[in-house]
């Protein structure tokens, strides 16, 4: 099939914290990234101001905090979407870089009466980007051109996504969500690639369910059980390290995802995680206090919040030498059985 060649993007939000520290671990162990990461010129900038906005804003949340990492990525989009972000594309133009950092700062100076803006300040932050502008150089990329180049070419690409479809702000548990896309959407408006050019889209399904931070969770499980849970599939988050709150895999969400995002197939990870259960419970219906049945996953949290949910209980029935296996078998029978098939096929 000849020689495949990997490249990784950075696109929509770019954090020049530790971006350099991780060439330089990469090369030292023999790993040539020049030509082979690229950083999109349309991505815009996250600055220190935005990760101490974050702060400010989850503060001043007090008991609603949305669980955010406080790594600076809402404040960064809402720069993005109130127009007077930053690009990438900017660090080519540094005789107008400083005017449109200080509007940043003045912003968040005149939103938050903690935050620290000085004319010094920003001369600071001038002399460090002076410094990344250079180095970066190498690395920038009209990316919309370049994987549509790919494309023409017919090369292959393979596009990962993050997180996931119920944290997505426009689908996800609003407002306990991200602040972007990372279903499917995000492919198009991220890369800039044609929704007709999209490939196979596979979904990529824990056979629990986990989450960090706040929000509503209707198959959640709690003390010992929610423990022995996140222990057996070491779930802690990966940037905050944060222990997620697990739960049994909630079908409907699942159905919900696969409508939203047109899965081509499902690549159903940590089965091994339930291996040592005497049962395990799939989430596969809602209900409504008052007994009515909900067609699809509900935007309202008020409602959210009280569901009921119908579980099927799939209990050992097998030695344990086959107990692996029949977790397999049965969990890709009820997913594909509870109208996923639907979609997938």
């Amino acid at each position: 099939m000849g020689s495949t060649k990997s490249y990784d993007f950075a696109y929509n939000i770019f954090l020049f914290a530790g971006f350099f520290k991780e060439i330089d671990n990469l090369e030292a162990k023999g790993v040539n990234c020049t030509g082979r990461l690229l950083v999109s010129d349309r991505a815009h900038l996250l600055f220190n101001l935005h990760q101490e906005v974050d702060g400010l804003r989850e503060v001043e949340l007090a008991g609603q905090l949305i669980g955010t990492t406080k790594r600076g990525i809402g404040p960064c989009y809402a720069s993005k979407a109130i127009r007077n972000g930053i690009r990438v594309g900017d660090l080519r133009h540094m005789d107008t870089f400083r005017e449109k950092l200080d509007v940043l700062y003045r912003d968040a100076a005149a939103r938050f009466k903690d935050f620290e803006y000085s004319a010094a300040l920003v001369d600071a932050e001038m002399e460090k980007y002076y410094k990344y502008a250079e180095r970066l150089e190498p690395y920038i990329v009209d990316t919309v051109d370049y994987v549509n180049n790919a494309y023409a070419e017919g090369k292959r690409i393979l596009i990962e996504g993050g997180q996931a479809t119920m944290l997505d702000i426009d689908f996800g548990t609003y407002p306990f969500v991200t602040s972007s896309n990372p279903s499917v959407g995000g492919i198009c408006t991220g890369l800039g690639i044609a929704p007709n050019r999209l490939g196979d889209i596979v979904g990529v399904a824990k056979a629990y369910t986990s989450r960090v931070g706040s929000g509503p969770y209707p198959t959640e499980l709690f003390g010992d059980e929610g423990e022995e849970l996140r222990k057996a599939g070491f779930e802690w988050g990966t940037t905050t390290g944060r222990p997620r709150r697990c739960g049994w895999l909630d079908i409907v969400a699942l159905n919900f995802a696969c409508t939203i995002n047109g899965f081509t197939a499902i690549n159903l990870t940590k089965l091994d995680v339930l291996s040592g259960l005497a049962e395990v419970k799939l989430g596969v219906a809602y209900r409504t206090s008052s007994g009515e049945s909900l067609r699809s996953f509900p935007s309202d949290l008020s409602i959210l919040e009280q569901v009921e949910v119908s579980c099927l209980i799939l209990k050992l029935l097998f030695s344990f030498g086959v107990y692996f296996v029949y977790h397999v078998y049965f969990l890709t029978f009820y997913i594909l059985n509870f109208n996923l098939y639907q979609v997938v096929s």
